[in-house]
């Protein structure tokens, strides 16, 4: 871990620590060839990172009517995970949230838990790979830093399918298994679409307007990375967008959240639990169904809920974008980016998520 120092990103020294290493801004791959390497079993999506573009004013736009129109939910459900999180036992809390949709999730939790409920609290932000687990090397070193194993909370911003809380359940075993630790796999979202986390103020599908902007609402920190020159010891790597400073709304998009968040504390019901069993049951029929009707072989090439559906249009090659209500504000931004890139879009009214993006298969051409 000698190539790391700590780092903030874009967020005040304090509100996280990106347990990540920064690398250098070169070796970008092309969206189109990235997909081509990761669909035939190539390359992994995570040796590869491609280059993000600073967002347009057209886009940006619809980011503001988005925080206008859902930040006060965003915060409700931050301030419903703090109190959650805070009727744990322990009065000193590593907030582990991963990168990087967790990370806003993270920052704003973090202040809440210090500023309502007196708690002692360090936030890391880490990075998660699908096939590769956690970062164990970022695992390692918050317990060396002090940290009892029964004081890690995980947080990310929601689920799509579940592929991440399982991901997240099955390598922290591991790890527990090789150190002799008890550290609790139990994911923490605002939005369950899957069923899958431990813990969640709600599974509805709604915009959470961090989703809808890259390293600009994040810290300025991109996509994780595992490096082809990662030693075991490293932490997995981040290019660090600096060029973006101008634009960037990490700081001022999470200190929003929480001042919306504090103006409703003292409002706030006790938080119910949530029913986990019918979104799984939800997402497990729709995902089978879809993928007849569109002729998927690959579940990992379809991507419900806005939160996902966003990241194909922003990051991958998409086929398709199913859309339940084109004229809804939700998906607003969807269209543009749709627009933008030239993808067809399908109205499912009977959808039971705002949107849908498929993958293009690199069969198809």
């Amino acid at each position: 871990m000698s190539d790391w120092e700590s780092f903030s990103g874009s967020y005040r020294a304090g509100e996280v620590s990106f347990l990540l290493r920064r690398l250098p801004q070169q070796g970008f791959v092309d969206v189109a060839e990235k997909e081509a390497l990761i669909q035939s079993g190539r390359r992994h999506y995570s040796q590869m990172l491609s280059p993000e573009s600073k967002p347009s004013e057209r886009y940006m736009r619809l980011f503001d009517e988005a925080c206008r129109a859902n930040n006060a939910r965003m915060a409700r459900d931050c301030l419903r995970l703090a109190q959650l999180i805070a009727a744990r036992p322990q009065h000193r809390l590593a907030l582990v949230s991963l990168a990087r949709a967790g990370t806003p999730v993270g920052v704003v939790v973090a202040r809440l838990l210090r500023e309502l409920f007196g708690r002692d609290v360090t936030h890391y932000s880490v990075s998660i790979v699908r096939d590769r687990g956690i970062d164990a090397a970022a695992l390692r070193h918050i317990l060396a830093r002090g940290h009892a194993a029964d004081s890690i909370v995980f947080l990310d911003g929601w689920t799509g399918k579940g592929v991440i809380a399982r991901e997240l359940a099955a390598s922290v075993e591991v790890f527990n298994v090789r150190h002799g630790t008890h550290i609790d796999a139990g994911l923490h979202v605002l939005s369950d679409l899957a069923g899958a986390s431990a813990c969640a103020a709600s599974c509805d599908d709604y915009l959470i307007p961090s989703s809808i902007l890259n390293a600009t609402v994040s810290g300025l920190v991109s996509r994780t990375v595992m490096s082809e020159d990662m030693r075991s010891d490293d932490f997995h790597g981040c290019v660090f967008y600096e060029q973006f400073a101008e634009v960037d709304r990490s700081q001022a998009f999470a200190d929003e959240l929480v001042r919306l968040a504090l103006a409703q504390s003292g409002a706030l019901p006790r938080a119910e639990p949530i029913d986990a069993a019918a979104a799984r049951e939800r997402s497990q029929t729709y995902i089978g169904g879809a993928m007849r009707r569109y002729g998927v072989a690959d579940v990992n090439l379809v991507k419900p809920g806005i939160g996902e559906a966003t990241r194909v249009l922003l990051r991958r090659v998409p086929r398709l974008v199913v859309l339940r209500d084109p004229a809804a504000a939700e998906v607003a931004h969807l269209a543009v980016l749709a627009e933008e890139k030239q993808v067809p879009v399908e109205t499912d009214p009977h959808l039971p998520y705002h949107a849908v993006s498929l993958i293009r298969s690199a069969s198809d051409g």
